[in-house]
């Protein structure tokens, strides 16, 4: 009750748009393994969300839709803890062909 309204029920979305670090000492995320006792697979799930990722940008041809140039691209940013695309980024993936 010192940190949260209701504390008793779980309710995961009170921490969207939270400015805190789930890798921290923060005790708001004690009920879901954080601080010392944390989830041991976590530097783990991080490496294989990285993984994933490079090998969807390697194995796929990026490009923007709507033959937009690479100049016409708005790459301004929004202010805030972190740094972040004021715009969402859509672009289209085809397979690479490998022969």
């Amino acid at each position: 009750p010192e940190y949260w309204i209701d504390a008793d029920c779980f309710w995961p979305e009170r921490f969207h748009g939270s400015s805190v670090d789930f890798k921290g000492t923060n005790f708001e995320f004690i009920p879901f393994g954080g601080g010392r006792r944390m989830c041991p697979g976590m530097s783990f799930a991080l490496a294989i969300v990285e993984l994933v990722l490079s090998q969807l940008l390697f194995h796929f041809n990026w490009k923007l839709p709507n033959d937009i140039k690479l100049e016409e691209l708005d790459m301004s940013e929004s202010l805030g803890f972190t740094y972040r695309r004021r715009n969402d980024l859509f672009v289209i993936a085809t397979p690479w062909a490998s022969f």
